[in-house]
């Protein structure tokens, strides 16, 4: 029973960083619709979302990535995060002050989806080691 509750926060992660790769995926093709409908919203907006966004969503992805992690030992699934998460930053920091809104936004979205999928697999990965486990909590 010990075995089951440990995995719960894992599992709940990677449904938040998943959540929020579909945010920044929303944000990053959303926004600048609402920005040429809405010129007023630029000028409300204090510093730049994705730097904002990617103190949240890199330390969950990493935190969630990692427990999976500890119970699937799949190293393809760590390698598919650390790249979106490395577009996501690249794209939020470097290519949005050097290359302009295109480059952020491309770099954006395809980390964004990137990472996603690895939560996807992280997730699955994760629920079949645990429907594995035997009753003494080992694999």
């Amino acid at each position: 029973m010990m075995v089951n509750s440990a995995r719960k926060p894992a599992a709940t992660l990677d449904r938040i960083a998943a959540t929020l790769s579909g945010l920044c995926l929303l944000h990053c093709l959303a926004l600048p619709l609402l920005i040429a409908g809405l010129p007023v919203l630029s000028e409300l907006s204090s510093g730049h979302f994705h730097a904002q966004m990617l103190t949240v969503a890199i330390p969950v992805s990493v935190v969630a990535l990692g427990l999976g992690f500890r119970r699937h030992e799949n190293s393809y699934v760590i390698a598919i995060g650390v790249l979106g998460m490395l577009l996501l930053v690249v794209g939020g920091t470097v290519a949005h002050s050097r290359y302009g809104l295109a480059a952020d936004r491309s770099l954006s979205v395809a980390g964004a989806l990137i990472l996603a999928v690895a939560h996807y697999f992280n997730s699955r990965l994760s629920r079949h080691c645990r429907s594995n486990t035997s009753s003494d909590g080992r694999y």
